[in-house]
C-alpha cells in the first residue's frame, strides 16, 4: 500500500498483481517501463517469475526487486534471474521514489 500511495499520488500509471503468477502473467501481456517485484510472493517468488520470462523480455524492462534478503547469495540469484536494481527492505518512500525517477528518466 505504501509503494501504490507514494506513486499514484505522483500520477504514476500503476497495475499492481496480487502473487506471482499474476504478476507474470501482466508482464507477459502488457509493456512496461518499470517491473517492481518482490522477493517473497505467494505462488511465484520475485526470482520464479523472472526465471520465467524471456531473454527478450528481460531486456526490454527495468526490474526493481524489492527484498529483506541482504545476503550476497540472495543478490546474486536475483542478478541471475535477471534483476536490475534492489532496494532493501524497510525502505523509505523517499528512498524508492528517488530509484524509481533515477531508473525511468
Amino acid at each position: 500500500m505504501l509503494i501504490l500511495d507514494t506513486l499514484e499520488d505522483l500520477e504514476y500509471e500503476i497495475d499492481e498483481a496480487e502473487d506471482g503468477a499474476q504478476a507474470l502473467q501482466m508482464i507477459t501481456d502488457q509493456s512496461y517501463d518499470l517491473v517492481i517485484l518482490d522477493f517473497m510472493m505467494p505462488h511465484l517468488t520475485g526470482v520464479e517469475v523472472l526465471e520465467n520470462l524471456t531473454a527478450a523480455q528481460k531486456a526490454s524492462i527495468n526490474i526493481l526487486m524489492l527484498t529483506a534478503k541482504t545476503q550476497e547469495s540472495d543478490k546474486e540469484k536475483m542478478i541471475a534471474a535477471g534483476a536490475n536494481y534492489f532496494m532493501a527492505k524497510p525502505f523509505s518512500p523517499v528512498a524508492l521514489l528517488s530509484l524509481i525517477e533515477e531508473i525511468i528518466v
